[in-house]
């Protein structure tokens, strides 16, 4: 019997196969293979050469890719792509945040792994944990419970008010690698601080670094239903003002969370592909501040109760909206909308900066037969309380008169207006701009052959992202005639030096409007919510951009205030680039000034790369610019 082989060295042949998998700008030096695709190592022998025929080496390897993307272009933007944008601002103004998402930069891989290490799952039960890491259904949900800090030593605090004197406000961050090195380099303390759009984008980064494919959805006018009867509540006064919701009801200018791309093997046929994931702090599933993965067809066709938080999920795009009148002790109800939750959901197009409208992946047309035969099975399934440990805990739906809670089929509710006849309706004169007035119209129009009095109550106030009101600082009464079938408008102006003080760093305004006839007891409500805007920063490319050689960066940017702001500073960064965040103190900016200044560095990747610019002072803190550039490799 031949002399039994002795291995003396194993080259793993690291630099080949990560180029091979795509994994080369994380590392050249250590082996870094993707799932399901085949790699080579090099043995070497101390006591004799390898001999065919004779010598028999086995290798046993078990890989099962259930996060496969077939199409290529899929897998360049969803697990590739290191740059992208997020969706904010409103329905009727929706504008692109830039993004730097950073998977392949220096130590993210290692961090990402220190995430999950430091996961309940694995501090508990160490051994399970690993063992379920193939899995992407449960390596999805360590994930989302660890981007935020609720109930581990999590990335990130989360904070929706007003104060972040002691952190960053979450809208100054542009890329999620300078939050993850600073998670890592205090020992893993969460980061200070972060809402919904942060949330995602981090998670995104995780994920694309693990490998997993994802992206990073908008949804505008998301609703929150806390009680689990897919309906959310809103209470007004008689000024049309927005109460304070005693039941945290609430539907959010715009909520971001993630999709991810996996097999459902624990779910029927049909239910894989793309999963909701949200790591927002909003509830908690199964005990821990999660969300997902829910199955975005589930969520389309009221399957709400399959696993996980589909329910959930499923109200935050197609809950039906209450208003109610709060007057004297007592509350009317006002109108309940079919349509308000569940619009625009956006995201980045593949291999393009064009936002992408995947609505219909969640819902049927909106006020559609199909659209509310799903919204009756989604609240009979709750109603029926069937499999309940896929609802949330502490979201368990409240016995709900299903005659309280659905409307026909066919044909909506009816508005007050269609009672009254009569049709109110905000419309803006000019651009909403940060630092000017804000000038808009109430159009009244009269449907009836008779004549109407109308007695308006107006008023604006601001609104908090998740939807909290602040207090009005504006408020007006208008009496308006209208002849039959006539239509007037009502001219309104907010100042600037109005409500500029009264401002959250959201930057949103709701106004509103209640209206009564003289003999009607009827009220008809409309409201409108203002993004206030701000001037891109631009950024210019000096000259060649290519590898290893000297890049010079201008960065113009200006005050849009006519008051003088102070403390402000500029970050720039952006993956293969700039190795670090670049952090200029600029100072003062008198009003309206502009100003300019350039950047030198050196980029170390080739291929198209995202700049991302922001500028904060004491008076704003987001405007924002990106750049996108193209680095050869040169020589």
């Amino acid at each position: 019997m031949a002399e039994g082989l002795e291995v003396a060295l194993t080259d793993l042949q690291s630099s080949w196969n990560n180029a091979q998998h795509h994994t080369e700008e994380i590392s050249s030096n250590r082996l870094l293979v993707r799932r399901g695709q085949a790699f080579s190592i090099t043995l070497y022998f101390r006591n004799r050469a390898f001999q065919p025929g004779l010598d028999n080496i086995i290798f046993v390897i078990e890989t099962e890719d259930a996060v496969y993307l077939e199409s290529e272009p899929q897998r360049q933007e969803y697990v590739m792509n290191d740059y992208g944008f997020i969706y904010q601002g409103n329905k009727n103004w929706i504008r692109p945040c830039p993004w730097n998402y950073g998977q392949f930069e220096e130590n993210i891989i290692d961090i990402c792994l220190e995430l999950l290490d430091k996961s309940l799952n694995f501090q508990i039960d160490p051994a399970t944990d690993c063992a379920l890491r193939g899995s992407p259904v449960y390596i999805s949900r360590v994930v989302c419970a660890m981007i935020n800090s609720n109930d581990d030593s999590g990335v990130l605090n989360g904070n929706w008010g007003e104060n972040y004197s002691d952190g960053i406000n979450p809208a100054e961050w542009m890329g999620s690698v300078a939050i993850l090195k600073q998670w890592h380099a205090t020992g893993c303390q969460p980061v200070r601080y972060g809402q919904c759009w942060v949330f995602a984008a981090v998670m995104c980064t995780v994920m694309r670094c693990l490998g997993i494919p994802t992206r990073v959805i908008t949804n505008f006018d998301s609703g929150h239903d806390t009680d689990g009867n897919l309906i959310i509540d809103e209470y007004y006064d008689n000024t049309g003002r927005i109460l304070e919701n005693k039941k945290k009801d609430s539907v959010w200018n715009f909520h971001v969370w993630n999709e991810c791309w996996m097999a459902r093997n624990d779910l029927p046929p049909g239910f894989g592909g793309w999963q909701v994931l949200d790591a927002t702090p909003q509830e908690t599933s199964n005990g821990l501040y999660c969300c997902g993965p829910a199955s975005v067809r589930a969520i389309k066709e009221g399957e709400v109760d399959l696993n996980y938080d589909t329910a959930f999920a499923f109200s935050m795009v197609n809950a039906d909206c209450m208003a109610w009148l709060v007057f004297g002790g007592k509350e009317q109800k006002l109108h309940q909308d079919t349509s308000t939750v569940g619009n625009f959901i956006s995201t980045k197009s593949i291999q393009s900066n064009e936002r992408d409208d995947v609505t219909e992946n969640y819902k049927y047309g909106e006020g559609s037969l199909q659209e509310r035969q799903v919204f009756l099975k989604a609240l009979q399934k709750l109603k029926a309380g069937r499999s309940p440990g896929s609802l949330r805990a502490e979201s368990r739906p409240r016995s709900v008169p299903l005659s309280d809670s659905l409307r026909s089929l066919a044909t909506p509710s009816l508005q007050p207006s269609d009672v009254v006849q009569v049709s109110l309706k905000f419309q803006l004169l000019d651009s909403p701009d940060m630092g000017q007035d804000i000038r808009f119209v109430l159009l009244a129009l009269n449907m009836s052959p008779q004549f109407k009095d109308l007695k308006v109550n107006l008023s604006a106030q601001s609104l908090l992202h998740d939807g909290s009101p602040l207090l009005p600082f504006w408020q007006d009464t208008a009496f308006i005639t209208l002849s039959p079938e006539e239509e007037k408008t009502y001219p309104c102006k907010i100042p600037y030096s109005q409500y500029s003080q009264y401002l959250s760093t959201d930057k949103l305004i709701r106004i509103s409007a209640l209206g009564e006839e003289k003999h009607s007891p009827e009220k008809i409500l409309v409201n409108k919510i203002i993004t206030l805007a701000y001037p891109s920063i631009v950024i210019n490319v000096l000259g060649a951009a290519i590898v290893n050689q000297l890049l010079s960066i201008q960065v113009v940017f200006s005050n849009p205030l006519s008051e003088q702001v102070e403390d402000c500073v500029l970050t720039v960064e952006g993956s293969g680039l700039f190795r670090r965040q670049q952090r200029v103190l600029i100072g003062v900016l008198k009003p309206h000034h502009r100003a300019s200044l350039t950047l030198e560095t050196i980029p170390f990747k080739s291929g198209q790369r995202q700049i991302q610019a922001n500028l904060r002072s004491n008076k704003f803190k987001d405007i924002k610019g990106y750049r996108i550039v193209y680095i050869d490799f040169g020589l």
